[in-house]
């Protein structure tokens, strides 16, 4: 493992050292990590010949957790994570782990066929197939010249 320090292990000595490292200390560990978090996980959408690929990170849940649903054309995938109740009861001296629940919703084009949705769970990734109508898909074909 290695660590990398920011600023070159340089310091601004205007106020002294000890009093800077108190701060950062202090500010990056509680306020500004916490407040730069974002609380819904990272998306990456494939669009293929067939269908659109969707892709949730959402590392440490289980299957169970989530929830999809689709309305018209408006897909919702929602998780809803139970506390645990020994991890409250443990007295931690520095807690990063946070599962949240979180909501994200795509509107779906009407090129897609709402019957041919699935989803699968590996791995920490939430991977949403979703199938295109057969006359929304590209027909490739050559033209000639006349």
């Amino acid at each position: 493992m290695t660590l990398v320090k920011f600023n070159n292990g340089q310091r601004r000595n205007t106020a002294g050292p000890r009093f800077i490292d108190v701060f950062d200390s202090i500010l990056n560990d509680q306020f500004v990590n916490r407040a730069t978090v974002n609380k819904t996980p990272a998306v990456n959408i494939l669009e293929t010949e067939t269908g659109f690929d969707i892709e949730l990170a959402a590392p440490g849940l289980k299957k169970e957790d989530f929830k999809i649903n689709l309305d018209k054309n408006l897909l919702t995938v929602a998780a809803e994570v139970k506390k645990d109740e020994t991890a409250e009861a443990k007295n931690y001296s520095k807690k990063e782990f946070g599962y949240q629940n979180f909501s994200r919703s795509f509107t779906l084009p009407d090129s897609v066929d709402p019957n041919k949705i699935e989803a699968a769970y590996t791995d920490g990734i939430l991977k949403l197939t979703v199938a295109k109508k057969e006359e929304a898909k590209l027909q490739a074909r050559e033209i000639e010249v006349k």
